[in-house]
């Protein structure tokens, strides 16, 4: 029997009410922008609607106390203990977490390392605001995309004061085991960085164990904010939604200074959804994580047979693929996919220095979308080769 997610109604994703599937024209099929073509859990719809019954007036300051307490008791069962509602602090969404802890723990011209590849708002945060990017590129090695530690060492200098890190890893899909994250910490405290880390796909992982960076010592507990928030497991990115944790609440708090004006208030309907998201929306994931799974194989068969040149580490997390399309000798892949496939990735370049020649694939899709699409890459490379002979 077919599965429901294979019967995907183009009509209903279409339109201008997805930025995803209305930027480029009917002909292209898109997957770039990370959110998943499927209906969100029903749980959470019937919460959203059960909400407007209710006052649409301003939340508590703080966020729902309900809300506050299922997302302390989530990030416990992950293993980052001893929180308390003071030790959140709800965002709109991600990013403004990451321009906000930018803003917070660095100041203009001062260093920020990161590892790159990398999720495209860490980067643009650090060039808006004034700081220097040191950047450690990642390589491919025996357990998928690695840290490179001596590099790393040689990036620190006395004007670096934040390290940023994306785990589970977007765009790459890595995710860092707990050995990798202890000589990550033992690099910040030794050169008493503070630490930014985004875990906002640590519910989408099929290889691996999520391990709370924040939880790996008190210590670095004390140095880091975690950010997360429901969007990328739920598939609610149109309603935002984000938190960022600290254990030390003084990084919390001049977060919240430099956010006064701009940072806005919690939103009541988000605040509906990930409350249901978290209480009851776990057989919905479950399901879901396991058609993504199907879909990274399915994708993964395809590659190593049609396309073979095609550079590919199968991700342990997120529903995202990094493909490295160099050796294929194309001046423009990202172009080239969009104007003689008509398919729509993101292109590698904004990832980093150094990663032209990538582009990035969201498999988020039904099957029969994703093998459309990859079949379009495949014929229209094949037919590129005939025309340069």
């Amino acid at each position: 029997m077919p599965h429901p997610f294979d019967q995907l109604n183009l009509e209903e994703v279409r339109g201008s009410h997805s930025v995803k599937w209305s930027l480029f024209p009917e002909d292209v099929l898109p997957l770039w922008v990370a959110d998943m073509d499927y209906p969100i859990a029903e749980p959470i719809a019937q919460a959203i609607q059960a909400r407007l019954s209710k006052r649409i007036g301003y939340p508590q300051g703080a966020g729902d106390p309900e809300l506050l307490d299922a997302i302390i008791a989530k990030q416990e069962r992950l293993g980052l203990k001893g929180l308390q509602r003071e030790n959140l602090w709800l965002t709109s969404s991600v990013v403004p977490g990451i321009y906000a802890s930018v803003l917070a723990l660095s100041s203009v011209g001062e260093e920020v390392i990161t590892q790159v590849p990398v999720y495209h708002p860490f980067l643009l945060a650090l060039s808006d605001y004034g700081r220097v990017t040191k950047a450690n590129p990642m390589q491919p090695g025996a357990s998928g995309w690695e840290i490179d530690f001596e590099h790393l060492e040689s990036l620190v200098t006395p004007a670096t004061r934040l390290l940023m890190l994306c785990n589970p890893q977007n765009p790459t899909g890595r995710v860092f085991t707990r050995s990798e994250l202890e000589k990550l910490a033992e690099f910040a405290l030794e050169h008493r960085l503070w630490v930014m880390v985004d875990e906002l796909w640590a519910d989408l992982i099929y290889e691996g164990e999520h391990v709370p960076f924040a939880s790996l010592c008190e210590e670095i507990a004390q140095r880091t904010v975690t950010l997360t928030g429901p969007c990328k497991a739920f598939n609610t990115a149109g309603l935002g939604g984000g938190v960022a944790i600290s254990h030390n609440r003084a990084i919390l708090e001049r977060m919240q200074n430099v956010s006064k004006g701009v940072g806005g208030h919690p939103n009541v309907l988000s605040m509906a959804a990930w409350l249901a998201a978290l209480q009851h929306g776990q057989p919905w994931l479950r399901e879901t994580l396991a058609y993504l799974k199907a879909n990274r194989d399915f994708l993964s068969r395809f590659l190593a047979e049609k396309l073979p040149e095609v550079g590919y580490i199968p991700p342990q997390a997120t529903y995202l693929a990094w493909l490295d399309f160099r050796a294929l000798g194309l001046e423009d892949p990202h172009k080239f996919a969009l104007e003689q496939a008509k398919v729509a990735l993101n292109d590698g370049a904004i990832f980093g220095e150094g990663f032209k020649g990538y582009l990035r694939l969201n498999f988020a899709t039904s099957r029969p979308l994703l093998q459309e699409a990859l079949e379009r890459l495949a014929g229209a490379l094949k037919a590129s080769m005939v025309d340069d002979r």
